[in-house]
């Protein structure tokens, strides 16, 4: 069989089979049963992309922005006309529950909207000149071609939010989506990008798994940029492959979870629900490691097992709060390498640490310390570690030394909560709050970090399925 028309690659213009014909299958994750087929590109259809994205670059970078302002908002349109069934295939494609994948569908075309804006924003600045008598003006001009590999748990909104500013600037795109979510990750996008018109090449979509096509996209000499989203180790791998040009990382870390003695124990297990739970734990800023202190743990450890005992596991279009992992490889991950050394090494099971097929229940480990891989590890599944300490001192110190993304702080007292929050090494920390609560966008690179702190000061309107 070959891969074209719906499950074929998208290159300058045109949807066809990749150049070995061969191609993969797509399976709900729910179910297992195939739903689609996507094409197994290689490095010499990685060279037509890059190819078509280099000849298509100059014209577009050429258009007014409003021109190019245009083309974002008709890509956003043709994704909007097929919101519900953009909705139900992500349910099926990445096994999240329906509110997940509504927030990925929707973000996904507001991201088009904000980038339609941004393109007509203004391009450059008027900077104080160096010498008396100098004019000295600064403006922005695209990177060229970038070269986008994006993970499979927030497919489509992952791959938009460099897609869209991507395009926006007058870059040309080639997207290399994850082989768990080829579809809802890039075939739904190449469709919407052809339908609304366009150039050829200007969009490229490369389906195929990471030998075969993600490594020959990160060391193509044709690339100008290199984004890439997904786990550490493969991380570091793309960036070395990637030497000599920019590139731009997200990767996983182990994030933190710290809970004070003075912390409102109720809304800090709702928030744990969402930090460690929401989307099965399946997420790059999942909380990791709970770090409680000893005067509340007890009660802490109650509140977070009850509520993980009250959701209800199974296939996201039935009236369920979590659905399956991924993979059978991504649930042996979280049970052999994570779960079960842990118990082995001194861990306590309070609830879960059971599965059937990908659907795996909540799981609260007590009494997990440092040396286990449920404390340092990232997991990317639903189990809620806690390790409890006698300190704040303690508790910070345990904080750091690891990768991280997100963190959260509970405490009564906003000015204790931000003090802890300020001696965290983490790029983002959250106060008497989950993750994803807030939002924070243009982190400074370069010579400086920038940390943001957001402080929960109104009530949190959190799903049900948290709160109970």
């Amino acid at each position: 069989m070959s891969g074209t028309g719906r499950d074929g690659l998208y290159i300058d213009g045109e949807f066809r089979a990749a150049r070995s014909g061969r191609v993969g299958s797509v399976e709900e994750k729910a179910t297992g049963r195939e739903i689609g087929r996507f094409a197994l590109g290689e490095a010499p259809d990685v060279d037509d992309a890059v190819a078509a994205a280099r000849s298509a670059q100059p014209a577009w970078a050429a258009l007014s922005a409003p021109e190019r302002a245009s083309y974002l908002r008709g890509f956003a349109a043709q994704l909007d006309a097929r919101h519900g069934e953009l909705v139900e295939q992500s349910m099926r494609e990445t096994g999240g529950v329906r509110a997940k994948a509504e927030d990925e569908v929707g973000t996904s075309i507001r991201q088009l909207h904000i980038s339609a804006v941004q393109a007509s924003e203004p391009a450059g600045d008027v900077l104080p000149p160096y010498k008396a008598g100098k004019l000295s003006l600064s403006r922005t001009v695209p990177l060229g071609v970038i070269g986008l590999i994006t993970p499979w748990n927030y497919p489509m909104n992952l791959a938009m939010r460099a897609v869209a500013p991507g395009l926006a600037f007058g870059n040309t795109i080639v997207l290399k989506p994850a082989e768990l979510t080829p579809v809802i990750g890039g075939q739904v996008l190449a469709r919407a990008a052809h339908a609304a018109g366009l150039p050829p090449g200007v969009f490229n979509v490369v389906t195929g798994d990471g030998p075969g096509a993600g490594r020959p996209l990160a060391e193509h000499a044709g690339i100008d940029m290199l984004d890439f989203t997904g786990a550490r180790a493969v991380g570091e791998s793309v960036a070395a492959a990637a030497a000599g040009r920019d590139v731009r990382l997200e990767l996983g870390g182990s994030n933190a979870f710290v809970v004070l003695d003075d912390a409102d124990v109720e809304l800090a297990a709702s928030c744990a629900m969402i930090a460690s739970l929401e989307f099965q734990g399946q997420t790059c800023i999942s909380a990791s490691r709970h770090i409680v202190l000893r005067d509340v743990a007890e009660a802490y450890l109650d509140a977070v097992t009850r509520k993980a005992e009250s959701l209800v596991v199974g296939n996201p279009f039935d009236d369920v709060d979590l659905g399956p992992l991924i993979s059978i490889a991504q649930r042996d991950r979280v049970h052999e390498q994570i779960v079960a050394p842990s118990l082995a090494k001194g861990a306590r099971l309070v609830t879960g640490g059971t599965f059937e097929g990908l659907f795996y229940r909540p799981t609260v480990l007590a009494d997990v310390t440092p040396d286990m891989p449920a404390f340092s590890e990232e997991i990317f599944g639903p189990v809620i570690p806690i390790t409890v300490v006698d300190t704040e001192a303690e508790a910070i110190a345990l904080t750091n030394g690891y990768p991280m993304l997100m963190n959260s702080v509970f405490s009564a007292d906003l000015v204790r909560g931000m003090g802890v929050a300020e001696q965290l090494d983490a790029g983002e920390v959250h106060v008497n709050d989950a993750h994803a609560r807030h939002g924070a966008e243009n982190q400074l690179a370069g010579f400086t970090r920038r940390q943001w702190i957001g402080v929960q000061r109104t009530p949190l309107q959190l799903p049900e399925w948290a709160s109970r």
